[in-house]
């Protein structure tokens, strides 16, 4: 039950990075987050071998995921009120 309010519980690496990279691109990513595996070359797998061995860089990646999903979510149309 630690887990059911984590909402990185789950999700692989390989999948935020996709998230990340859909919403941003790779050069909002590297602006973001500015390590080489974003802003030279960029590619899903050496990101994923870079992170994977960076925990720092790990968490900073999963702290804009996670701001990522605050962001959308605030801009998300509220659906209207019912009228009663």
């Amino acid at each position: 039950m630690q887990q059911a309010r984590n909402p990185l519980h789950g999700l692989t690496l390989e999948a935020i990075v996709t998230a990340l990279v859909a919403h941003y691109g790779w050069a909002g990513l590297g602006e973001r987050v500015p390590v080489r595996c974003f802003t030279s070359e960029p590619s899903l797998a050496s990101s994923l071998k870079f992170l994977r061995k960076t925990p720092w860089a790990r968490e900073k990646v999963e702290g804009l995921y996670l701001f990522m999903l605050r962001d959308v979510k605030r801009a998300a149309p509220r659906p209207p009120e019912s009228p009663g």
